[in-house]
């Protein structure tokens, strides 16, 4: 079939099957990118100063540096040392790392959000750090963090669409492949806006409804 006798249900199956690598790069990342900042999370929230520089830097690097920028040293870059980078991999590590940074930030005011007396009262009962961050704090952190990391996964799958300027083919860059054989742009664009919406606007309002309930339970106490 020549393309431009592509059907409004063909261009709408094509990036419907292009959807699942947009899911699968978002997934990933957020994975990646979540065990990252777990191990992070320790250094950024220590009281030792050496570690929390360390820690610093690099949300600083990531947050103060365009994705765009990050993904194409990692695309180019890798390959001047001996590694070979192919877009996915580009794409994960790219986002991967990026999301770290963030979630770092974010898990960490979740930490510190915690009352200062549940330190003081752990401490008194003679635990150590780890003990206080494993038994009394963490369990209370996780919950607050909740919200604001179920948010965080609509910017993972918005962001995934940089990824399309390195090849990674994704629903953005697939519906710049259908718009340029089909010639109908608006048309085309109008699917692409409305996947992302079905995608996100979820999350959004599961965000929402959980931050509203978690600040209903804590008025309660």
């Amino acid at each position: 079939m020549p393309v431009t006798d592509l059907t409004t249900w063909d261009i709408l199956r094509n990036l419907a099957l292009s959807t699942r690598w947009t899911i699968l790069l978002s997934l990933i990342s957020f994975v990646g990118g979540g065990v990252l900042a777990l191990l992070l999370l320790p250094l950024r929230t220590s009281s030792i100063k050496a570690l929390n520089v360390i820690s610093r830097a690099y949300v600083d690097l990531f947050q103060g540096t365009p994705l765009l920028i990050q993904l194409f040293v990692l695309f180019f870059g890798l390959p001047l040392i001996g590694i070979d980078t192919s877009a996915w991999l580009a794409a994960i590590l790219g986002l991967s790392l990026w999301t770290a940074a963030f979630l770092t930030e974010i898990w960490k005011g979740c930490v510190q959000s915690v009352h200062k007396g549940q330190w003081e009262a752990s401490a008194s009962l003679g635990m150590s750090y780890l003990e206080q961050m494993r038994y009394i704090i963490l369990p209370q952190a996780f919950v607050i963090a909740i919200p604001p990391t179920v948010g965080f996964m609509v910017q993972i799958i918005k962001a995934t669409a940089i990824t399309s300027i390195i090849g990674f083919i994704e629903v953005s860059r697939a519906g710049g492949m259908m718009a340029n054989v089909t010639f109908q742009p608006f048309l085309v664009y109008g699917i692409v806006a409305t996947i992302y919406f079905i995608l996100c606007w979820p999350l959004s309002q599961g965000s929402r409804n959980l931050e509203r309930k978690l600040n209903v339970a804590h008025r309660n106490q």
